[in-house]
């Protein structure tokens, strides 16, 4: 609503609040530290060793014993560990479907148009585009990131996905070893001023300032300009067409120009 339906002639400019990710983590490490020198290690340590010991014996209340480790002082992270030291940890699946994208668009002279752009690209470079797309920091919504890689891989484009919560550092070694042409990054949580930038300086510092970066997600029109400014090549916001975010990706590698 409101983006690819009854949308206004003059839409007026809304007023995003803007966080400082760097200070927000400043300032939250200053209060793990502060939490640490004032609690009681011993009693702390205790209410951690006993959730582990409930988590590896199945045996007793895991909640209250979290509550009780939570009541010592321990942090999320330390209640966590105590319980992935026995659980493991989640591991999200990035799995990348394939035709559904092509059956609902295989007749669309955009989509045609876009797929014999591709194709020309692999005859003449003897193998297809490479993107990789990607998520980073603490953002879980890879939905919309599942549907452009799909959708991308129908059009013709060589796919890769990288797991979810990873590190600017992690996105860029994935890169490298990938040997892609361009990272979509995915942003639905407001950390692209930040990891996105990090991102860009770490590939040129590694030699690889050629990889483009592209993003996309819920990105506040106010910080295209900033995001612009740190290398970012094309910005795609809610409500972009797929066959166009392709032509401006596949362009990007070709080295093509394009009025924004």
């Amino acid at each position: 609503m409101g983006v690819n339906q009854y949308r206004l002639e003059n839409e007026v400019p809304i007023d995003v609040h803007r966080v400082d990710n760097a200070e927000v983590r400043r300032q939250q490490i200053e209060r793990l530290k502060r939490v640490k020198r004032e609690r009681d290690e011993s009693v702390c340590a205790k209410a951690l060793a006993d959730l582990t010991q409930i988590a590896k014996s199945q045996s007793g209340n895991l909640l209250a014993a979290a509550v009780d480790a939570a009541r010592s002082r321990a942090t999320l992270g330390e209640i966590s560990d105590a319980l992935e030291s026995e659980f493991g940890r989640h591991q999200a699946k990035t799995e990348v479907v394939s035709g559904i994208y092509e059956k609902q668009s295989e007749t669309s002279p955009e989509f045609v148009h876009v797929r014999k752009r591709v194709e020309d690209f692999k005859s003449s470079h003897g193998r297809a585009p490479h993107l990789l797309v990607a998520k980073m920091g603490q953002d879980g919504h890879d939905r919309g990131a599942k549907v452009i890689a799909s959708s991308f891989g129908d059009i013709g484009f060589k796919i890769g996905m990288s797991d979810l919560f990873l590190t600017p550092e992690e996105v860029a070694e994935l890169c490298i070893k990938d040997g892609v042409d361009v990272v979509g990054v995915s942003s639905l949580a407001g950390g692209h001023q930040t990891l996105i930038p990090q991102l860009i300086n770490l590939l040129a510092d590694k030699g690889h300032a050629d990889i483009k970066v592209v993003c996309g997600g819920v990105i506040p029109e106010q910080d295209y300009d900033a995001l612009r400014d740190a290398g970012v090549a094309e910005i795609f916001g809610p409500g972009t067409s797929v066959i166009d975010a392709a032509n401006a990706v596949l362009g990007q590698i070709l080295g093509e120009r394009r009025n924004r």
